[in-house]
């Protein structure tokens, strides 16, 4: 039996995804639960599974192509139809049975004398319906001959066709510019045009602005140098940067609401008292923003357990499309590439991002003397629409505040 390979549904509302890699060809045998091909989604890649054991007998969409939630993608054969083409050889002896010839028709019994005297009537074939008279048993000379004509042959039936396709791979769109020497066309992924369409909408509308400020990172970095070994052998992660900024970022999220907030149909706003942290981060198939779900409540540990899990499985497109939507804020680390200073763009329909960037030591004055320390960058990109330039700035100096006395956090945690 031909089993239709549709694409499953992914959730949250997802309609379209994209093909990526086909992990099997046509005529490949596959089992139950073996994955068939990679969907991309525009927030996250997912492997679809075979129904049932059987061959793949057709593939429909190629690798780039667009596909709808519950397109036919392929077709699976399984274990019975697999099994056809090996029984189709008995079926020939009976085909064979059929063309053999028809037995030779017994010849026409010679008509009875006529009496005497009298002449013989000759029937010709050109007047046979005329001329012929009835017989003795009320049927014509015709209907005499029509009985002992040959029957036709019985036309052999016709062969089994193969299996036609049920779909046409639809064509794909090329472009009318031919690549030039050194240069490679490949499908634009599905992620990547989501992050264009989504980062355009931000600028298009919102009225978005940017606020910087530096944070001395010393008491940090002294935190974890005295306690990252003990850490590791705890909680077998390292202490990291990125579990202070959450913290820090919580703790400012609840002086400044309104950068927890969203704006909803234009003239309402969404306050919250919860706080869904999402944490960019950079990986194979572009830049994911997996949330941490009420990171209000969660630990040091467990902050930095779950941002260490998202991005080893961001790496391997096994993040889900649940876990990278729902986000209240977001924080951006550009640091981890070397960036000194950037201005991160708003996630919609977000109100805030926060960017970290990387620590160098600068000059700064302390008590009346220059001195030597390690100093983060800080942007806060806002939507002016929904937050003042004195929320902004007093939110990203409660950040400020807070890294450069890591020991409040602890005790107020």
């Amino acid at each position: 039996m031909s089993i239709e390979l549709k694409v499953p549904d992914p959730g949250e509302s997802i309609q379209e995804v994209q093909i990526g890699r086909w992990l099997k060809k046509e005529g490949d045998a596959v089992k139950e639960d073996e994955f068939l091909v990679e969907l991309e989604t525009d927030k996250a890649s997912m492997e679809m599974p075979a129904p049932t054991q059987g061959v793949l007998r057709e593939i429909f969409k190629r690798e780039g192509d667009l596909v709808t939630v519950g397109e036919v993608i392929g077709i699976l054969d399984d274990g019975a139809a697999a099994e056809a083409p090996a029984a189709a050889p008995a079926a020939k002896p009976a085909a064979a049975e059929v063309e053999k010839p028809a037995p030779t028709p017994e010849p026409t019994p010679a008509p009875a004398p006529s009496p005497r005297g009298a002449r013989p009537t000759i029937i010709s074939s050109s007047s046979t319906a005329a001329k012929s008279a009835p017989s003795t048993n009320g049927e014509s000379e015709n209907a005499k001959y029509e009985h002992t004509r040959p029957e036709p042959k019985k036309p052999a039936p016709a062969p089994v066709p193969a299996p036609v396709k049920t779909q046409e791979v639809a064509p794909r769109v090329e472009s009318n510019v031919a690549p030039q020497a050194g240069e490679k066309i490949v499908p634009m992924p599905l992620i990547r045009r989501r992050i264009a369409e989504t980062l355009k909408g931000a600028q298009q509308n919102a009225a978005l602005l940017t606020t910087v400020n530096q944070v001395d990172m010393s008491n940090v970095m002294a935190l974890r140098k005295k306690y990252g070994e003990w850490f590791l052998n705890q909680w077998g992660v390292k202490l990291g940067f990125m579990s202070f900024f959450v913290k820090a970022t919580i703790d400012a999220l609840k002086q400044q609401p309104a950068l927890n907030a969203e704006i909803r149909d234009g003239d309402k706003i969404v306050y919250r008292d919860f706080y869904h942290i999402g944490v960019a981060i950079g990986s194979k198939k572009g830049l994911v923003v997996p949330v941490l779900r009420n990171a209000e409540r969660m630990r040091f540990a467990e902050i930095e357990l779950a941002i260490a899990d998202f991005a080893a499985r961001a790496n391997e497109n096994r993040l889900s499309a649940a876990e990278l939507s729902g986000g209240t804020f977001t924080i951006s680390n550009g640091g981890v590439y070397g960036s000194l200073l950037s201005t991160p763009i708003v996630n919609p329909p977000q109100s805030g991002v926060l960017g970290m960037h990387s620590i160098e030591e600068r000059p700064v004055a302390r008590n009346g003397e220059v001195v030597i320390r390690p100093m983060m960058y800080l942007a806060l990109t806002y939507d002016h629409c929904m937050v003042d330039g004195r929320e902004a700035v007093l939110f990203l100096k409660r950040i400020c505040d807070a890294i450069e006395e890591p020991a409040r956090m602890l005790l107020e945690a």
